[in-house]
């Protein structure tokens, strides 16, 4: 059999009810990662998750777009493009997820602790 090597982490159902929307707005606007941990979802693990992964995703947009408009001809035709639309596949994973109740890492970029 197959062992997964990220299980799936689980937040209490009034947890996600609570912060729900906490947890989606900064996959939206990914600059805003840090509202969850300055209001009152500070202790929360679910709010908490998605920061880290907002944030994440936030410095990813930063390294795509520094790297792709610095580098020429493979930066500009390569990497900001295809870094540019994986980034928002991401983001749309993350807003799904998130909108779900669940705590899963976005590809590539999740596994990333960067918020405790």
């Amino acid at each position: 059999m197959e062992e997964h090597k990220h299980e799936e982490k689980k937040a209490s159902a009034g947890d996600v009810e609570k912060n729900k929307a906490l947890a989606i707005v900064g996959y939206i606007i990914p600059i805003l990662f840090f509202v969850p941990l300055v209001s009152d979802a500070k202790n929360s693990p679910y709010a908490k998750f998605h920061a880290n992964q907002q944030l994440n995703l936030l410095l990813s947009w930063i390294v795509v777009n520094v790297v792709g408009t610095m580098v020429p001809f493979l930066g500009w035709f390569i990497i900001w493009p295809l870094g540019s639309i994986f980034l928002i596949v991401v983001m749309i994973m993350g807003i799904l997820n998130a909108s779900k109740g669940e705590m899963k890492e976005l590809p590539l970029i999740g596994g990333f602790k960067l918020i405790n």
